[in-house]
């Protein structure tokens, strides 16, 4: 102990003096990554989602703020419109109206083919009895005609007799008797004649009245279809109404958590106005950015390693995704090997399967194989960066 009290200021001096040499030998040989990786320091981004309106409508309700958890199909916002809702009513009570209508017209078919068909029968039967009967007439007529004919032949014969007093005057009589009955008869059937003509006649516009009333059966077919398509596009209508106010009500098409709330309750948004962004865990990846010399030794399909700055030894396996194709000047929070003004491209290196340590826009190292042979296990492995 006493030689320690003695010697100990040498001892701390030596102490500070391989610790000062080891620094100086780490600064003057720092640690050389292999020439088949590739590291880069960047932030984690993703591919963020948002969540807008399809339509104008105002905000309702917004379920969900910044940072929290969702799932898919989770609703993040309900907006209204009292426009979609009123036509929607309105459309409504238009295809009610017209099923009433429509139910009205079918029965009104029903009792149309029972009693017109009906109708047109009695009248065809009794036109066709009417002509029956007026041929009847007429072939009495002709038989009468020719009887007339005789009695005047038969009157004259019995005349020029009697003159000759050949026969007696009650001969004579009765022969003129039978002609007067005879005319008269003969009178009787065209007058008979002349009212079943005008009778006839009353029956063939019956017909044809009764025919076109049939009309009307095709008529009502007509209308009931017509009634039928105007209900099935108003059906059309209402569905496309009632789709509109389904997309008021905002789902998550993700699992996932909310990035930003944009929308407030209660602000009037117009249509493709956004309400929330969200991100799913899935789609994050490490941005990193590479010279113009080392994006050349980089293909789509290499796979890499991420590391977080809280998890060093917990290497996350990663591949590249996507590769700029077109050269930025250097991100002010990048380091490179070269100045800030060179110009780098944006490298995307997308874990493997999600990781919930990974938040958008922490900072992170990676380091990409260009052989797939030799990744770190350790940040520690890799030079200061």
């Amino acid at each position: 102990m006493k030689t320690f009290k003695k010697y100990w200021l040498g001892i701390v001096v030596l102490v500070l003096f391989i610790t000062a040499s080891y620094m100086v030998y780490k600064k003057l040989n720092p640690k050389q990554l292999p020439p088949n990786l590739i590291a880069g320091v960047g932030r984690i981004d993703g591919d963020l989602t948002a969540l807008n309106t399809k339509y104008p409508a105002r905000v309702k309700k917004i379920t969900v703020g910044e940072g929290d958890s969702i799932k898919k199909g989770q609703i993040v916002a309900v907006l209204e419109s009292a426009e979609y809702q009123a036509q929607l009513k309105g459309i409504e009570a238009e295809i009610s109206s017209k099923k009433s209508l429509l139910e009205a017209k079918k029965v009104q078919l029903v009792i149309l083919k029972e009693t017109l068909p009906e109708d047109v029968k009695k009248a065809v039967s009794d036109l066709e009895a009417k002509r029956y009967a007026l041929s009847q007439i007429q072939q009495s007529i002709d038989t009468l005609v020719e009887v007339v004919k005789q009695d005047k032949k038969d009157y004259r014969r019995i005349k020029e007799l009697y003159q000759k007093n050949l026969v007696s005057q009650k001969k004579l009589e009765d022969i003129q008797l039978k002609l007067k009955t005879d005319k008269n008869k003969l009178k009787a059937l065209k007058e008979q004649k002349k009212q079943l003509l005008e009778a006839l006649k009353a029956s063939e516009s019956t017909v044809l009245q009764a025919k076109s009333v049939l009309k009307k059966i095709e008529a009502t077919k007509k209308e009931i279809k017509a009634l039928k398509d105007g209900i099935e596009a108003l059906q059309a209508k209402k569905l496309q109404i009632k789709t509109v106010i389904s997309e008021l009500t905002i789902r998550s098409p993700v699992d996932g958590y909310v990035v930003d709330k944009v929308a407030n309750e209660g602000e009037v948004l117009g249509a493709g106005m956004v309400v929330v962004t969200v991100i799913d865990p899935k789609e994050l990846y490490l941005k990193l950015y590479v010279d113009t010399r080392e994006n050349g030794r980089i293909k789509i399909g290499d796979t890499g390693v991420i590391f977080l700055d809280g998890l060093p030894d917990r290497p996350i396996p990663a591949t590249v995704v996507k590769i700029a194709r077109k050269a930025e000047f250097t991100p002010k929070e990048v380091a490179v090997k070269e100045d800030r003004i060179q110009r780098v491209y944006a490298v995307h290196l997308k874990p493997e399967k999600p990781v919930p340590q990974l938040k958008l826009g922490i900072p992170a190292v990676g380091v990409i194989s260009t052989d797939g042979k030799g990744l770190p296990d350790s940040l520690n492995e890799l030079p200061e960066m």
